[in-house]
């Protein structure tokens, strides 16, 4: 089986500082580096690292071949990946000595992704296939339609959050994974808990607190305790554990297991610094020793 992830790709900025800025502050780093990033690539690679195949479907400026390039390296599929004018999306981020952060994103080429590029590669998909999306690209819905009408499993990580860009997918949704803050955000826009929504499956990840999941087919809701580590950047950890996740159920593991294993590779994840370039491979969370 194959996910197959409609996803953005970014080069990260980091930039350390001392505290996050605040309105009207300047403030000097101590260090900068840039990476592969998005969170399309980020799954992608989190995915791939987890034993899936995983074709990417997205978009890259004439400045993008070398984040392509890494793709390939970390075993994603890059044959549906367009080359076009418009720049590769970027993100600036700011990491604190607390491990927090905050970001300013650049969508570029990831917000020019068409129709017939989406297309192209659910030509070769099929029911037994796993499509994944995020709300970083163009052609969202009109995705996840034609990947519902080919009996594909649908599954969406709402963020960066918007309520309409949700709301608007939700009917096509098997899994739906987002943080405490997008589940407040959601419920709020839409009227209705998450035990209402049509999707058979929320994923909620709680940071330091665990995660949530709440099987609506079942009628059932359980509670996961986190893994306890010391974080020194939180940047991708959302990313590493939605990667994870689908990747053990792409791999017939049941939910339980596969919120397991992505809150492992999410454990360790916070404790390095960077995105899809650290995202930890298999057998570093298999051989872990957490908690």
């Amino acid at each position: 089986m194959t996910i197959f992830n409609l996803g953005s790709i970014n080069a990260d900025l980091f930039y350390r500082v001392p505290h996050l800025p605040g309105p009207g502050e300047t403030l000097s780093c101590s260090s900068h580096t840039r990476g592969l990033g998005g969170k399309g690539a980020n799954m992608s690679v989190a995915a791939a690292r987890a034993a899936s195949r995983v074709v990417h479907v997205g978009a890259v400026g004439p400045d993008g071949g070398w984040a392509v390039e890494r793709l390939m390296e970390y075993g994603v599929d890059t044959r549906h990946i367009s080359r076009l004018d418009t720049a590769t999306g970027h993100a600036i981020i700011a990491v604190d000595d607390a491990g927090e952060n905050n970001i300013i994103l650049y969508p570029g080429a990831n917000r020019a992704i068409t129709d017939p590029m989406i297309a192209a590669a659910l030509a070769e998909a099929g029911p037994d296939d796993l499509f994944l999306f995020q709300n970083e690209t163009s052609g969202q819905t009109e995705a996840a339609t034609k990947a519902k009408a080919l009996g594909m499993s649908v599954a969406y990580a709402a963020a960066p959050f918007d309520a309409a860009a949700v709301s608007g997918v939700l009917p096509l949704l098997d899994i739906l994974v987002l943080n405490a803050v997008e589940a407040r955000q959601l419920e709020a826009a839409t009227g209705r808990t998450l035990q209402d929504l049509p999707t058979r499956h929320a994923v909620v990840t709680l940071g330091g607190d665990g995660c949530r999941w709440i099987d609506n087919g079942a009628g059932t809701e359980r509670t996961f305790p986190a893994f306890p580590v010391k974080p020194v950047d939180t940047t991708g950890a959302g990313d590493t554990f939605t990667g994870y996740l689908l990747a053990a159920l792409d791999r017939g593991m049941p939910m339980p297991q596969a919120i397991t294993l992505g809150q492992r590779a999410a454990a360790i994840m916070v404790t390095r610094v960077g995105t899809a370039d650290v995202i930890p491979d298999l057998k570093d969370v298999q051989d872990a020793r957490l908690g």
